[in-house]
């Protein structure tokens, strides 16, 4: 009778402790919906100059012959598409400086307002991320645009990447090569925990094609992280080092010498 009893007891336990999770989780999405509402006007700002150039350049063409009029209905999406994402550039960082949405050094759970602000800082960049950036990546329009955004660029920086998060938190130095599809966030979990940690990039470094920087690492002057390496949290890597592998480790001289075919010293672009 007693095991039963503990049975029944441990099952309606359990259906409390679901109930209460799904509760939960309905509860953080009905707080997105606010977030979605923002979202949708700041997406709605942006687009109100490509609309008026689409508008214009087909007001043009009305007299002409249909031929005339889809050639340039075609030129109006295209150039409305283009206003659109340089007007984007501009509409978020705005709305984050407005908003004081920038990224702060963090520890703690996923669900707090210092979490929010994380979560809601990346949505914004990642607005202009999945819509535009690729589109001007690499040019100087995405160095200013990360600029800002609130990151720390110095001068002669090439970024082939737009898989960049927690902008704000992340220090670039001067003849920084950051190589193509390469990764730097500023954020890693840790036993449950969400930890935001800042980036420093010295001057002269090299970031490899598709290497990952994670939160809370410091890259020295002069070093060079190998394509595909991934750096994990809390490295230091010393000015003028080579590091590479998954995870990241210091590569000297010895070990160029047993494998120098195994190993590439040149950033991809």
């Amino acid at each position: 009778m007693g095991h039963l009893l503990y049975r029944f007891t441990g099952a309606k336990i359990l259906a409390s402790q679901k109930a209460v999770n799904r509760l939960k989780l309905i509860a953080q999405a009905l707080a997105l919906l606010p977030l979605a509402a923002i979202f949708v006007a700041l997406l709605g700002v942006a687009l109100m100059p490509g609309i008026a150039v689409f508008q214009w350049l087909g007001g043009i063409a009305e007299a002409w012959p249909i031929a005339g009029q889809y050639l340039f209905w075609g030129i109006g999406i295209a150039a409305g598409f283009f206003t659109y994402g340089f007007s984007l550039m501009v509409v978020i960082p705005l709305a984050c400086f407005l908003m004081r949405a920038y990224a702060r050094d963090y520890r703690g759970v996923y669900f707090s307002a210092e979490a929010g602000r994380w979560y809601f800082s990346n949505a914004l960049l990642y607005l202009v991320r999945y819509s535009f950036l690729e589109f001007v990546t690499p040019s100087p329009f995405g160095n200013i645009f990360y600029l800002l955004m609130g990151m720390k660029i110095g001068d002669d920086v090439f970024i082939n990447t737009t898989h960049i998060s927690d902008p704000a938190m992340i220090s670039i130095g001067n003849r920084v090569t950051i190589g193509g599809s390469a990764v730097i966030v500023a954020h890693y979990a840790q036993s449950g925990y969400l930890i935001v940690a800042p980036v420093n990039i010295g001057d002269d470094v090299v970031i490899g094609l598709r290497a990952t920087i994670m939160g809370d690492v410091v890259v020295g002057d002069g070093a060079r992280v190998l394509a595909n390496s991934v750096v994990l949290p809390k490295t230091r890597i010393g000015a003028g080092e080579m590091w590479g592998g998954v995870p990241a480790v210091r590569i000297n001289s010895e070990t160029l010498g047993i494998n120098p075919a195994g190993i590439s010293q040149a950033a991809d672009r």
